[in-house]
């Protein structure tokens, strides 16, 4: 058996110094209470664009650290290989690597000692269970009645909360209501894109618009200082070309460029003039008029 043991074990570090060699992109997930058939299924569905690598913890140093010479920055991952934790290696495209993984889920029954991944809330309503079992619904503090032989749950009971411990009473009121409150799979800790680890919830968007921003930031402040960079260069180009632009319409001086840009101004029809003049010119004048009248009317006596 040792003898068997050794040989899958090297297989096991041959295909993940192989996996982690080709690839520059993984999801670090933890798989608690993911079977053996859920994570097969997993693997078909990423084929193609991913591959999976779930196996120990120990094993798995013991290739980063036999890559270390070649590929340092995979020393990131240490921190957060932990119990049942599996790599999910990426082609390119992280963001539907992510999907695939979010749609294969399945429902689990409630468990005693679990903690609750999500709220649990029992509708009202028939729940085909015996009347002799009233009892173990008023222990759970749920109203109900009597209705056509069964018990009916008088209003929606919201039985167990996100992170709250699931107890016995509980669960076996659960599985007697055949509901399977949670839904398990593989859950992403974090992304790891060339020795940069970053959380799931950011997405390529994100990083992509944070390095546009650092662009911009970086091209900013060169053109402030007078510091040209490779973000600064077509900035200040352009800003040259303005210049120069601006010197060959109030010049002779001309370049090709330039002439493209006469020859366009020169083409575009003249603005017409302003017809508001006229009328606030009537107007003054109408307010003047009344000016004078309200002035006569003004200059009369009382006893004229």
């Amino acid at each position: 058996m040792s003898g068997v043991g050794s040989k899958r074990k090297n297989v096991f570090i041959e295909k993940a110094t192989k996996l982690f060699t080709t690839y520059d992109k993984m999801i670090v997930a933890e798989a608690d209470f993911v079977g053996s058939s859920q994570l097969q299924k997993i693997r078909k569905s990423i084929r193609g664009i991913g591959a999976v690598l779930m196996g120990k913890k120990t094993m798995i140093r013991k290739v980063i650290r036999d890559l270390a010479e070649s590929k340092p920055e995979l020393d990131a991952l240490n921190t957060y290989l932990k119990q049942n934790t599996c790599i999910i290696f990426v082609k390119d495209n992280i963001a539907e690597v992510k999907r695939v993984i979010n749609t294969q889920r399945v429902g689990a029954p409630a468990k005693a000692g679990v903690f609750a991944p999500n709220d649990v809330i029992i509708p009202a309503g028939p729940t085909g269970m015996e009347p002799t079992q009233t009892s173990f619904l008023q222990d759970l503090k749920i109203a109900t009645k009597i209705n056509r032989g069964q018990i009916d749950i008088v209003n929606e009971v919201h039985i167990i909360k996100t992170g709250q411990k699931v107890g016995a009473s509980e669960a076996t009121l659960l599985q007697k209501l055949n509901i399977k409150p949670f839904t398990y799979g593989l859950e992403p800790k974090i992304i790891y894109d060339a020795g940069a680890c970053y959380s799931p919830s950011i997405s390529e968007e994100d990083l992509i618009n944070k390095f546009k921003q650092g662009i911009f930031n970086i091209a900013a402040i060169s053109l402030e200082i007078g510091y040209p960079t490779v973000a600064s260069i077509p900035h200040s180009v352009m800003n040259a070309f303005k210049n120069l632009l601006a010197i060959s319409f109030e010049t002779s001086y001309t370049f090709d460029a330039a002439e493209k840009f006469k020859s366009a101004a020169a083409a575009a029809p003249v603005a017409a003039a302003p017809a508001a003049a006229p009328a606030a010119a009537a107007k003054k004048v109408v307010v003047e008029e009344k000016k004078e009248e309200s002035d006569d009317d003004m200059g009369m006596g009382l006893f004229d």
